[in-house]
């Protein structure tokens, strides 16, 4: 394993431990930013003014531009949340239950903001703010699953235990996420299908498609940089609670 990791001459294995893995976030965290910003204010160019007018839902239907990767990043960060807490358990890897204590809060963020997208879009297209929708419902119950990760982490103050208990919520919850994506195609519900496709030409003008994509790779960017501080402080944080504790 050390061969692979060493391979290519960078030594991937050596950032497995929050002490060396702490510079390097470091140096990241600026160049991620800073393209994240670029990338936002240029998918929002392109959204608001340079995209056409769609000819059913007229303006209104910019707001894809933030809704649309929002709810993207609302399931993949929550995956990649339990993806990290699942390597915590079996691995007992510290930096892995870090990773997934600081992706949480930014999942919530984008769940958030793709539920209140998603009823602003609503009112004007089904004539109302929320509807017990089976993909609006699920997306719900994915701020709640953030929230009770959250809260858990909080609400225990031995950390060991806290990372332990918060990756088995983490792993149950991820069962929701596959309801979410394919809640459109499995129930009769008012949401729309997907507009991008694997195995199908967009249903949208190229345009909107630039606009969309460049949005969910300033979006991704700006995760990395979030979460790369967030991961930074908790590093220090459980580090100076260690040193306390030495010292009494």
């Amino acid at each position: 394993m050390k061969n692979l990791a060493t391979k290519s001459g960078f030594n991937w294995l050596k950032y497995a431990s929050p002490k060396t893995f702490y510079p390097l976030a470091g140096k990241l965290i600026p160049w991620c930013a800073i393209s994240a910003a670029t990338l936002i204010a240029y998918g929002l160019y392109i959204g608001l003014l340079v995209a056409p007018t769609d000819f059913q839902q007229g303006e209104g239907y910019r707001i894809i531009f933030v809704h649309v990767p929002a709810a993207w990043f609302s399931m993949f960060l929550y995956l990649l949340m339990a993806l990290y807490a699942g390597m915590g358990l079996v691995f007992n890897a510290k930096l892995s239950y870090l990773m997934a204590t600081a992706i949480a809060p930014t999942g919530a963020m984008f769940t958030l903001l793709a539920l209140v997208t998603g009823s602003l879009w609503g009112k004007p297209m089904w004539g109302a703010w929320w509807v017990w929708d089976a993909r609006l419902t699920s997306e719900l119950i994915l701020l709640f699953l953030y929230i009770g990760y959250i809260s858990l982490q909080a609400a225990i103050d031995d950390k060991t235990r806290a990372d332990k208990a918060s990756a088995v919520l983490a792993l149950v919850g991820a069962i929701n996420v596959p309801i979410i994506f394919f809640s459109v195609k499995w129930w009769n519900t008012l949401h729309q299908g997907s507009s991008i496709s694997l195995t199908k030409a967009p249903a949208m003008a190229a345009i909107m498609l630039q606009g969309m994509l460049i949005m969910a790779i300033g979006f991704w960017l700006y995760s990395i940089a979030v979460i790369l501080m967030r991961v930074r402080c908790e590093i220090l944080e459980r580090d100076s609670k260690t040193a306390m504790f030495r010292q009494d």
